[in-house]
Formats: structure tokens, C-alpha cells, sequence
């Protein structure tokens, strides 16, 4: 499918499912046309062909109109209905997509935006791994080629066991952005993954949309800082031993993903290389 036709296939399923279980809902026509985008605009093709859509959506939209959005079921309505135009247009899913909520207020009430990214491995595999942070040593091996991209514009080698981000210019990454604090977050080489901590900030650190403390990074992972987007990436990462099958996911036709709800965070979108 085309764009126009991912967009006109998901106004008629979203038509046909509000009405249907929620009488008197209905959604903007333009948050229609930004999802379309941002699932034809983020899909990924793999080395044998196979296109992959995104599985990570997040609606953002003004504080004000968010009591609309807390109803689960309208969520998961919109979420079934981007799955099935996704698959109709032949995509597939690495992992099940969920669909979550992000405020800003410097967004119009009558405004929203849709972000979209890919998550290649499930969640709960990645975050709050418990570390042992006493086995930190000097002689650390430092992960290999592993960097971040900052905004989704600048690229930030990682090559030192330590990095503090923040925006004091003593910073290794310095943001100088006012949503960051000074001594915002750490990354640290610990048995050869770059683990990133907290350090007591004001706006959080997320990790895929998940408030995090500290937290073991994998390829692809988006990390927020007070709503400012890095990405995590690595070049021939090492393997995962606790993943058995890390093969892409169908998603049968019966099955209605679920939708989650959280109230406060940014995700990023995806940057191809």
C-alpha cells in the first residue's frame, strides 16, 4: 500500500470499530493521517526483503485533552486497527506494537503528534536488569563501536567507560537543553554493556518509554532525557545469551494487542541508517 491507501484503510477501520463500541467517540481525522505517516514513513526492510513496520507508537497530545485518551478500549481499538492496515499492506511486526500517551504542553489542545519507532526485542527483556555494580572494574572491556545519536541528528561515539550527561560543560555529552538537568544521566562499561543511570534528575530518564534508575542498553533502545531523544546503536553487537528466539513475530488475525497507557514520556523517531 501505498500512503493514501494505509490512510484511507485506517479512517474505514477506525469508522467501524468507534461507532460500533464506543457511541459518541471519534477520532481527528488528521491524528489518522499522522499515523499513516508515521507508519509508512518508519518501516524498515530487512536483508531478505521482508519490511518491518514500527511497533512503538506514542500519541502526543496537550494536557487538556488527554481525559479522551485514558479509556483503554479506545486505545486498543486504534491499536487493532493499526496492526491489521499494517499487515493488509504486507509488513510485519519484530514484536507485538503497543500504543502509549505523552503530554505536551507546548502543543496545541486542538493539536497532536505521532511518533513512531521499532523495538527489536521485547521489553521486559531489557529493562531494570539487575547489575551488579561492584564488579565495575578499571580494566572494563568498553563495548565496541557503540554510540549515540543525539536528537536524531548528531552521532556521539562512545568510547570511554564513563560518560555523564548533562548540561554542566563538564559534561562528557553536554545538552544544552533547559529540560535536562546538569547532572542529568551516566553511561558506564559494566562486563562489556554500556548500562545507563539516572542521576537524580528533575524530568526522569526513560528507556523505551519506561522510567528507569539505571538500566543495561541494546541496539535500538531510545533513551529520553526530560524529552530530549538519544538513540542507542551499535555496530555487530555482541549476542544475547538469555534470548532463545529472537525471530520476527507474526501476529495472528484474532489476536487484539494490548494497549498501554503511561502518562508521562517521549519516545523518539526511529533514524535509518
Amino acid at each position: 500500500m501505498n500512503l493514501k491507501e494505509i490512510e484511507a484503510r485506517l479512517q474505514a477501520l477506525v469508522e467501524v470499530d468507534i461507532p460500533s463500541m464506543m457511541p459518541g467517540q471519534n477520532i481527528e481525522h488528521s491524528i489518522i493521517q499522522k499515523l499513516a505517516v508515521a507508519i509508512h514513513g518508519n518501516t524498515i526492510i530487512s536483508g531478505n526483503g521482508t519490511t518491518f513496520a514500527p511497533n512503538i507508537f506514542t500519541l502526543v497530545l496537550h494536557p487538556e485533552t488527554m481525559a479522551k485518551w485514558q479509556d483503554q478500549q479506545l486505545l486498543a481499538i486504534l491499536l487493532h486497527s493499526i496492526s491489521t492496515v499494517a499487515q493488509e499492506a504486507g509488513f510485519r511486526f519484530t514484536i507485538s506494537p503497543t500504543i502509549t500517551i505523552s503530554l505536551d504542553d507546548k502543543l496545541s489542545p486542538n493539536d497532536a503528534e505521532v511518533v513512531a519507532s521499532h523495538r527489536v526485542e521485547p521489553m521486559s527483556d531489557t529493562h531494570a536488569t539487575p547489575l551488579d555494580t561492584g564488579s565495575l572494574e578499571e580494566n572494563n572491556p568498553l563495548p565496541e563501536n557503540a554510540f549515540l545519536i543525539v536528537e536524531g541528528v548528531k552521532v556521539f561515539p562512545l568510547s570511554q567507560s564513563v560518560i555523564n550527561i548533562g548540561r554542566r560543560l563538564d559534561n562528557q555529552l553536554i545538552i544544552d537543553d533547559p529540560r535536562v538537568s546538569r547532572n542529568h544521566a551516566q553511561l558506564r562499561s559494566i562486563k562489556g554493556r554500556y548500562v545507563v543511570f539516572d542521576l537524580n534528575s528533575t524530568g526522569g530518564t526513560f528507556v523505551n518509554g519506561q522510567r528507569t534508575s539505571q538500566s543495561v542498553l541494546y541496539p535500538g533502545d531510545v533513551i529520553s532525557l526530560a524529552g530530549v531523544a538519544l538513540i542507542f546503536g551499535q555496530d555487530n553487537p555482541p549476542p544475547r545469551p538469555d534470548l532463545t528466539d529472537t525471530a520476527p513475530l507474526h501476529l495472528a488475525t484474532s489476536d487484539r494487542p494490548t494497549a498501554t497507557l503511561k502518562d508521562r514520556h517521549t519516545t523518539a523517531k526511529f533514524l535509518k541508517k
